[in-house]
């Protein structure tokens, strides 16, 4: 398979983010690119696989994809899909648990996505019963944004779901800009419904983002949190903390 080295290489993003985290929103404004195409959690069936965890819609999410590590990390190494000279791959750090890590994807830039926990915990909740730490990723997606700053010299990019909301325009333009690709404002629409390159799981998931055709405006107020709950998102706090300092703030 090729490694993409043959003819101009499209430019890889390798977008890192937790659940409920307009992740899937982002992905609908890069497929709005002419240039672009995008992968959808390629990894999700694999974690499925090798971890044994109970999500929804398991079976199926495993049956409907390639849930070998290494053949993954060699497809997305590869020429990227109708040949689009920028490849949007969306990720959650916490779905790496097998032999390949994030460090190992191969000629992709990294970016990462974050949103305050209390949101992310109180928008997991109403899709499953039960909500850990673990399930939304913070310290994993931190950990990963430590080395791969420590490996490149400076902190990758870095943008908050609630600065999205609230300017689009500007902080994609900056996003954009640290990626190293021009600027599209095809980027701040899209039909409604669901995309051809949704996965499968996207029938429980991606419900409200199917109903959308842009970013939905800036944020409410957070919702309060019952202990439990509560309990989970300061678990995530001094993470998500840590990556907000180097967030790419809107102006």
């Amino acid at each position: 398979m090729s490694d993409g080295s043959e003819g101009a290489a499209p430019r890889r993003i390798a977008m890192w983010s937790g659940p409920r985290n307009i992740s899937t929103a982002m992905m609908r404004s890069f497929s709005s690119r002419a240039d672009c195409a995008v992968s959808d959690e390629p990894f999700y069936g694999c974690f499925l696989r090798e971890s044994g965890a109970d999500h929804p819609m398991r079976d199926a999410v495993i049956a409907s994809m390639d849930c070998d590590w290494r053949s993954v990390a060699d497809t997305l190494a590869g020429p990227a899909p109708r040949d689009a000279t920028v490849w949007y791959q969306k990720h959650m750090p916490h779905h790496m648990v097998g032999p390949i890590a994030p460090d190992d994807l191969r000629g992709v830039v990294h970016a990462f996505l974050i949103r305050d926990p209390v949101r992310m915990a109180a928008s997991y909740a109403a899709k499953r019963e039960s909500v850990t730490p673990a399930d939304l990723g913070v310290a994993e997606q931190r950990a990963l944004f430590e080395r791969e700053a420590d490996r490149i010299g400076h902190a990758p990019p870095v943008i908050d779901s609630a600065d999205v909301l609230r300017d689009p325009a500007d902080t994609l333009r900056r996003l954009c800009a640290a990626l190293g690709i021009a600027w599209d404002d095809a980027m701040l629409a899209w039909p409604a419904g669901r995309h051809p390159d949704d996965g499968i799981w996207a029938a429980h998931w991606y419900g409200r983002v199917e109903a959308s055709t842009g970013f939905g405006g800036a944020e409410q107020d957070a919702p309060s949190l019952p202990d439990a709950l509560a309990r989970v998102a300061d678990a995530c706090r001094d993470d998500y903390e840590a990556l907000s300092r180097w967030r790419l703030r809107a102006a």
